[in-house]
């Protein structure tokens, strides 16, 4: 469902992708992980079409993101649902609005149609009875859940996450991720998790890319990475693990 091809992107001269190749299955949930700086989000970003390469190309679902441009790339990301870092609600507008803002764009849903739709998945996200809200009066979990209910309300084929559960707390943070496991369990879409939730992230995901300069330097099941016995590797997820055990005891 997504392939990528020796892409790279560097910015003021500062290589951030130098040649990273991935191959994600249909139905399949992968975890992008790296040090800061090392090029998760940009990668994702050109998966959803927003950056286009210097040199590479990404496949999604056979289409070239790489070359699409105009109607027919704004078609493909139809299929795609993306969950920003900040969340990125409309202000101006209520849960209810917000969540409701992809099928007014891109459906012609009579408004009790909808208004059912709207309602069924902030039921799954947990949010019934914050209809009414607005960003300002709902706390930042809550921000995250009504969010996700957006980028799922279209029924995507393929989700991106950028840092779902940054800035939560890890009680908070771990039940995004139970959220975001249900909601592929629900709809079975093909997904990528840019993500620091190591190692918790591994058990809803099916593979692991882990970046390192540039490049993926290790891709596998949660299950290989776990047992795998590669110095960088092991001293990486050690690290990551360490201060997740500390985050968790502050």
């Amino acid at each position: 469902m997504i392939r990528i091809e020796d892409l790279h992107k560097s910015f003021d001269g500062n290589a951030v992708l130098k040649g990273v190749s991935l191959g994600i299955k249909k139905g399949e949930v992968a975890a992008l992980i790296g040090g800061s700086g090392s090029g998760k989000s940009v990668l994702l970003k050109h998966v959803a079409g927003l950056m286009k390469p210097d040199r590479g190309r990404v496949f999604v679902d056979g289409n070239d993101m790489t070359s699409l441009s105009g109607k027919k790339l704004t078609e493909l990301r139809t299929r795609l649902g993306f969950l920003f870092q900040a969340g990125a609600l409309f202000d101006s507008m209520t849960v209810f609005e917000n969540v409701a803002f992809p099928l007014k764009e891109k459906t012609k849903l009579d408004s009790e149609v909808l208004r059912q739709r709207v309602s069924r998945e902030l039921e799954h996200v947990g949010l019934s009875g914050s209809e009414q809200k607005y960003p300002s009066q709902i706390s930042g979990g809550m921000i995250k859940r009504a969010a996700l209910a957006r980028a799922l309300i279209t029924e995507p084929e393929i989700m991106l996450f950028d840092e779902p559960t940054t800035g939560l707390d890890p009680v908070i943070g771990l039940s995004i991720l139970r959220l975001i496991d249900a909601s592929h369990k629900r709809i079975s879409f093909t997904g990528i998790i840019v993500t620091h939730e190591i190692p918790r992230v591994f058990d809803i995901v099916d593979r692991v890319a882990l970046l390192l300069e540039g490049k993926v330097y290790f891709y596998g099941t949660p299950e290989e990475i776990l047992s795998s016995r590669d110095g960088v590797v092991h001293e990486f997820l050690h690290a990551k693990t360490a201060r997740a055990s500390n985050d968790e005891k502050a």
